[in-house]
């Protein structure tokens, strides 16, 4: 160590030390700042956008969550860099040769690239997975070979725990598509099932009558966005006419919306003397 110099050296290391001890501050701070100010415009857009941005979730703790987790990586990011620059700063001070340092680095690094490129795939795709937001916890999801409710996610692992109650654990790097059923609104598609023989005017008129105002019913106020429609008669098979429903909901909550509509059409249908469909063999 030819270079060593006393106390220049020290001093070196000292100032470099400084340095990266700022540096860890200032970003930090830039992230806080950063994060703030993206919470502050999330509850901006949903002011803005009332109804529509609250069921978007603009302010939900899954995004406020995911936002903060984004910071958190940040500032991994960011320690990860100056700590790396600084290292190699103080060691080039010292006096070390650094190419063959970072030539014996390279080669090591690309050593445990091939070694561990299915886990850094998976850590990779755990970090777009967060930062795109394709889903969070409580998402109701489809992966592929797995549908269910989204319990955990890692920067490696998600955990889904199927209808059925079992839990699945799904590496990031392997998941290739992803449908997502829970985020901003879901569609309710609703399908009544009547004689083929009964007028459709009448049953569309009925049914009608059934969804008018339902939106403000207290039991279901919170859950609809919109006013249901009446589509039409989606489809007339052996002894069936089928009339379906279109109701836009808030994300998740499509399944009470559903069963409340068709019991309340059921009632209405019966009380107007409406017949379900018959079986085949019934029929003169």
């Amino acid at each position: 160590m030819d270079s060593w110099k006393w106390p220049d050296t020290l001093i070196e290391i000292g100032v470099i030390l400084l340095v990266m001890v700022v540096a860890w501050q200032v970003a930090v701070v830039a992230t806080k700042r950063l994060v703030a100010s993206a919470l502050k415009r999330q509850q901006d857009n949903r002011g803005s956008l009332g109804k529509a941005g609250q069921w978007l979730g603009l302010d939900s703790p899954r995004q406020v969550k995911r936002t903060r987790t984004l910071g958190s990586m940040l500032t991994s990011v960011a320690a990860f860099a100056i700590v790396l620059v600084g290292s190699l700063m103080i060691l080039s001070t010292l006096g070390l040769p650094m190419g063959p340092l970072l030539t014996s680095a390279g080669i090591g690094g690309i050593a445990l690239g091939f070694g561990a490129q299915s886990l850094v795939k998976d850590f990779l795709s755990g970090i777009f997975l967060i930062a795109e937001d394709q889903f969070g916890v409580g998402d109701v999801v489809d992966l592929g070979e797995v549908s269910g409710t989204v319990e955990d996610v890692g920067l490696r692992i998600t955990k889904v725990r199927d209808p059925g109650g079992k839990v699945w654990y799904v590496r990031n790097g392997e998941i290739i598509r992803v449908g997502n059923v829970s985020q901003g609104w879901s569609n309710a598609l609703v399908d009544i099932p009547v004689d083929y023989r009964s007028n459709p005017q009448e049953v569309i008129s009925i049914i009608t009558q059934v969804l008018e105002g339902i939106e403000e019913d207290d039991s279901l106020k919170d859950a609809l966005l919109e006013s249901p429609q009446v589509l039409g008669v989606e489809s007339i098979q052996s002894t069936t006419m089928t009339i379906r429903i279109l109701a836009k909901c808030a994300a998740n909550q499509q399944w009470g919306v559903m069963r409340e509509i068709r019991e309340r059409s059921k009632v209405a249908l019966d009380a107007a003397g409406i017949q379900g469909p018959s079986a085949p063999w019934s029929q003169q």
